[in-house]
């Protein structure tokens, strides 16, 4: 996997435009977070802080607050965290002594405050609560996409903070995968269910409802779930019929849902039989974890997706120690 930094001292990864699933500069771009990210952002942070309902007294005077890393990972969350500050602690300085994605090592200090006591202790379990999970986030993903050697992993749309576990993600060096559910086009078992015809086949359904795709809207990211192989075809010879209809060479993304590692294989080469695989993203998941994913990547499909990277995830132990002084 490879990196590169970006303004605002974020490392973000690159090499991964032939899939869709990189929405990441839907958050970010040249000038910094998104409106987009911002707003999510901003609803999380002071829905944080009216929870505590003012924090509660605290000591007057001056002082230097560290946050310091008790384990090893990956910072995540520092936009965020700078989003507090500037929302809700005006009064103090911040000096970061780690980049976000950057790594950090046990006992580093990653941030330094200089100001009013009573204001940092009433911000203070929120500020560790975000940079804790954020960083939980991506140091988990980074153990995952090194794990996965040249196989992509992705997010699914199973997330608790919303747009923030899908950056902590992508900064880990996963895909964020689908921001929301109009991100993109997405054929689900459901749906096909619910636009059969009567005495229409599962099969036919399926054919006409790709078919019947707009791709000058959604060609550029369509998700199809499959759960067999005979599905996996269908799928993929009525996208192709489309393609070489309007001349166009955007490819099918297959969620194989279900159907395990060998199932994902099987797949592969029956759709390779048929001069169908150039036309497809192969998407493993279901059931997918972190010891299973040699055998997800021998499988040949393009990525894998898995709400394991960010839910039941354990946050990065950080903590404040709080010292006289300030400036």
């Amino acid at each position: 996997m490879s990196f590169r930094t970006i303004e605002g001292g974020v490392v973000t990864r690159h090499g991964v435009a032939t899939l869709p699933h990189d929405r990441s500069t839907l958050l970010w771009s040249e000038d910094g977070p998104t409106p987009l990210f911002l707003d999510s952002i901003d609803r999380w942070v002071d829905a944080m802080v009216a929870d505590e309902h003012g924090g509660g007294d605290g000591p007057d005077g001056l002082v230097e607050a560290r946050v310091v890393a008790k384990a090893s990972g990956v910072l995540c969350g520092r936009p965020v965290a700078e989003r507090l500050l500037a929302r809700h602690l005006s009064g103090c300085s911040a000096e970061w002594g780690a980049s976000e994605g950057g790594p950090v090592e046990e006992g580093r200090t990653v941030l330094v405050l200089h100001g009013p006591a009573n204001e940092i202790l009433r911000i203070e379990r929120t500020l560790l609560n975000l940079l804790g999970r954020l960083s939980g986030i991506a140091s988990n993903t980074t153990q995952w996409a090194e794990s996965a050697g040249s196989m992509c992993i992705a997010a699914t749309r199973k997330t608790e903070w919303g747009l923030l576990d899908k950056w902590a993600i992508h900064i880990g060096g996963g895909l964020t995968h689908r921001l929301d559910r109009s991100d993109a086009l997405m054929l689900k078992e459901n749906d096909i269910a619910a636009e059969m015809g009567e005495g229409e086949s599962e099969l036919a359904a399926m054919r006409r409802m790709v078919s019947s795709v707009d791709m000058k809207q959604h060609a550029g990211f369509t998700v199809v779930e499959v759960r067999s192989v005979e599905q996996a075809v269908a799928a993929a010879a009525a996208w192709d019929a489309s393609q070489r209809a309007r001349g166009g060479d955007e490819r099918v993304v297959l969620l194989l849902d279900n159907m395990g590692s060998e199932g994902a294989s099987d797949a592969g080469t029956a759709l390779s039989e048929r001069g169908l695989r150039q036309r497809c993203v192969l998407e493993g998941s279901g059931g997918v974890s972190l010891d299973s994913l040699g055998d997800w990547a021998a499988s040949g499909v393009d990525l894998v997706s898995s709400s394991a990277l960010n839910r039941g995830v354990e946050p990065l132990d950080l903590s404040m120690l709080i010292g006289a002084g300030g400036d």
